[in-house]
């Protein structure tokens, strides 16, 4: 199966399977680069999507992930509250240079460069989600727990109200 995988897909493939755990990318021949559209091509709710988002942090620069619910928008200022710093929304090449992959497609994990990550912990509560994996087609199922693993995350209250 791999085989049969895009190169940016298959990238996300072997950083899974590194973890040891049966993590499988699938790719669809219809676009799942926005949380509907991967909802609607898994057949799942919304809220399942983990959509990894970029910031940069004003303080040092760097890159910061935010693994949102799919039906969530993320609260910036909850966030910076966090962290004890702002953030701000990233430009797509930054995303590139920092993740190794384009808006729409970002894995939670095998990034280009370390990337601090905080996890919605709305997420937390469900039995299963599906991410990106590398490309606006390509996604994978987990769970909550699988998350928090390959991405080395943590868990906090980051939706908008």
């Amino acid at each position: 199966m791999t085989g049969n995988l895009s190169p940016s897909a298959r990238r996300v493939q072997a950083h899974l399977d590194s973890f040891g755990i049966a993590l499988e990318v699938v790719e669809f021949p219809s676009s799942t680069r926005t949380a509907q559209d991967a909802a609607d091509s898994v057949g799942c709710e919304v809220a399942q999507i983990a959509k990894s988002l970029v910031f940069r942090r004003k303080d040092t620069g760097g890159p910061l992930l935010v693994i949102a619910s799919g039906a969530n928008r993320v609260d910036l200022v909850k966030v910076s509250a966090l962290l004890g710093a702002p953030i701000a929304k990233a430009d797509a090449d930054f995303v590139r240079e920092a993740t190794g992959y384009a808006i729409g497609g970002i894995p939670p994990c095998g990034h280009a460069t370390a990337i601090e990550t905080i996890l919605d912990d709305d997420l937390m509560g469900l039995e299963v989600l599906w991410a990106a994996a590398g490309t606006p087609n390509a996604v994978f199922r987990l769970t909550p727990s699988e998350l928090e693993r390959i991405t080395g995350g943590r868990a906090a209250d980051i939706k908008a109200s």
